[in-house]
């Protein structure tokens, strides 16, 4: 049997760690905390002491280093250029450095194009020549896969679906562009979404509400889930608003690309799944690709461990 590939998800907050055999199964993980805003050495050394306390536990040698670390980033170098949740990195040689401390070959790419891959080799994506990915949370990462390898384009910033505009008046992104995807329909934006409805007409009932403990502030995509299952009408309404975003987003993307498969991942994405059909039925009013109904809408096979099985998945 061969050697396990260690995979490692680098966040703002934690640096998750596995032990990835050649089929895609995590056969050990740890977690430790990140330190993102001191030293660009002590966040390396977060790094190296979540890798230490994985392989403390094993006896087996680690083949190779795959690393999901927050971008912008260059995947062919492996250095880390200037991402907004790890400021302590600006062109940091992420590969190189660890390369040099654990003397085997490292690749570094961005979470979602990792996650993509994973679920290319390994998950629901598995035997498709043209997939696209979505992650849907807090916010929205997108990565593309052609025939089994990660489309980074020209510079190696290809894939960015989260930031592809359809509202140019609407809100501003943290990106700095108006109307992105992402600001319109990931977790917070659901929320404000829902919230936004309540203070319309506070006298509506809503199970979102009772979530909320009455205070409508408090209100958050989550509850708005929760809400939704329970039966809830308000609830519901939102989720639609939001189904019919991702909607337009969608067609956008297949008629650009065209894929054979879209798989979708991440918390609202796992909220959603209950609409994939109504997502489905809806498509062909936002393509022009007669065939954008047969393309299959599948949940992500990866949760929680996506960026671990995707690091493994860049070796």
């Amino acid at each position: 049997m061969s050697a396990p590939i260690l995979g490692v998800d680098i966040g703002g907050t934690k640096v998750a760690v596995g032990l990835v055999d050649r089929e895609g199964r995590i056969l050990k993980q740890a977690r430790k905390p990140m330190i993102a805003n001191g030293t660009a050495d002590a966040a390396l050394e977060a790094v190296t002491n979540a890798i230490d306390s994985l392989l403390s536990q094993t006896s087996d040698a680690v083949q190779s280093i795959g690393i999901c670390a927050p971008g912008p980033l260059d995947p062919k170098t492996g250095v880390v250029l200037n991402p907004p949740n790890l400021p302590c990195w600006r062109n940091f040689p992420l590969a190189e450095r660890i390369a040099a401390k654990y003397r085997v070959p490292v690749k570094v790419d961005n979470d979602a194009n990792a996650a993509a891959l994973a679920e290319t080799r390994w998950g629901a994506a598995r035997g498709f020549r043209y997939v696209f990915y979505a992650t849907i949370g807090t916010g929205i990462g997108t990565g593309i896969v052609f025939d089994g390898a990660i489309y980074h384009g020209h510079t190696g910033s290809a894939g960015e679906g989260g930031h592809v505009t359809i509202d140019y008046q609407g809100p501003v992104c943290s990106c700095g562009k108006r109307g992105c995807i992402e600001v319109m329909a990931a977790g917070p934006a659901i929320g404000a979404r829902a919230r936004a409805k309540l203070n319309a007409d506070p006298k509506r009932s809503s199970a979102m509400l009772d979530l909320a403990k009455g205070n409508i502030a408090s209100v958050t995509s989550e509850m708005v889930g929760q809400a939704n299952a329970s039966g809830d009408p308000l609830a519901r309404e939102v989720l639609l608003e939001t189904v019919e975003l991702l909607t337009a987003w969608l067609g956008n993307i297949v008629d650009l690309l065209d894929p054979d498969v879209v798989v979708m991942g991440g918390g609202v994405a796992a909220m959603l799944h209950p609409f994939f059909d109504e997502i489905k039925k809806r498509l062909p009013g936002w393509c022009v690709n007669p065939r954008a109904s047969d393309i299959p809408l599948l949940m992500a096979h990866y949760g929680a461990e996506s960026g671990i099985a995707g690091g493994a998945a860049l070796l």
